[in-house]
């Protein structure tokens, strides 16, 4: 018989593309995730899977099944969030998404408020890049996101919490002044170092440094703000911080600048289900982090 748990083991495989991978993601052993995916195989009679040494890739028959199950299985998480519409915002499980260049910045603060304020709600956290966070969100796995605006998707609905500054990071020197203001023009002739690729927050810096192509190459590879800030700070070009990250990320080896006016920003917003009951948690939760961010 075909169950909701076999439909999200697969759905697991099809974004990992990796039963290790999944099976960790599902909080399973990876014998029982591919056991439970070869009952899924035999109950539909279909081949869903390639098994290869070194990954998993979908058939054309695995695809199409990811793709109902996907709808399914939203279906069913807003069927869920339906059945808790009359209960106050944020109480009882709520997995939240949030991207990496906001979780280190706000959680430290925001989650001490919402222990606080609503000390019913059991919060489950994931953190990754915007894409996989809004893939996960359409399919059901999650509840709300928090990201940077706007999400151009059409399922999904949003709210905007808060705005947040850029900054010009670069090597503290003598000489230079703190009250120093620089247009976003000037970072052409600068040698500007971005995240790597699939990071919404390097999207957002080239847009910030128009004359900047997407293509330019890159020495580093870098993965976190932090491991950009210690190259600034050794000399090997400027970044864009945001200013959220600023009491984090800032060293005195480091001079942080701000831009002229007006100065760029990044929107900092909830996401969710257009179909969900999830509207007053996502408002309760932007009041809290709005908090959390003065």
């Amino acid at each position: 018989m075909l169950t909701l748990r076999q439909l999200r083991y697969l759905a697991a495989v099809a974004e990992t593309r990796h039963f290790g991978r999944a099976a960790a993601l599902c909080h399973v052993t990876q014998p029982a995730l591919s056991m439970q995916v070869q009952e899924l195989e035999q109950t539909l009679g279909l081949h869903l899977v390639e098994r290869r040494r070194n990954a998993v890739e979908l058939t054309s028959e695995g695809r199409e099944i990811v793709r109902r199950a996907s709808a399914i299985l939203a279906a069913v998480a807003d069927l869920e969030d339906y059945a808790c519409r009359e209960k106050p915002p944020l109480v009882g499980v709520l997995r939240l998404g949030i991207i990496p260049s906001i979780a280190p910045y706000l959680l430290p603060k925001a989650l001490p408020l919402l222990h606080e304020h609503h000390p019913e709600l059991d919060l489950r956290i994931r953190e990754t890049q915007t894409a996989a966070l809004v893939d996960e969100l359409v399919r059901g796995e999650l509840d709300v996101i928090v990201a940077a605006l706007p999400l151009d998707r059409p399922e999904l609905d949003t709210l905007a919490a808060f705005e947040d500054r850029f900054l010009v990071a670069r090597q503290a020197r003598t000489g230079r002044s703190a009250d120093e203001r620089m247009a976003p023009a000037a970072l052409a002739s600068e040698h500007v170092l971005l995240l790597e690729e699939g990071h919404c927050l390097r999207d957002q810096a080239l847009s910030v440094c128009g004359a900047l192509s997407p293509d330019m190459p890159q020495a580093f590879g870098a993965s976190s703000l932090s491991t950009v800030m210690h190259l600034v700070a050794n000399g090997y070009g400027i970044t864009l911080l945001p200013e959220m990250a600023a009491k984090t990320e800032g060293t005195e080896r480091v001079q942080l600048v701000r831009f002229t006016e007006p100065e760029p920003v990044r929107t900092i917003g909830l996401a969710w289900r257009r179909s969900s009951s999830r509207r007053s948690d996502a408002a309760a939760l932007a009041d809290v982090l709005t908090q959390a961010r003065a």
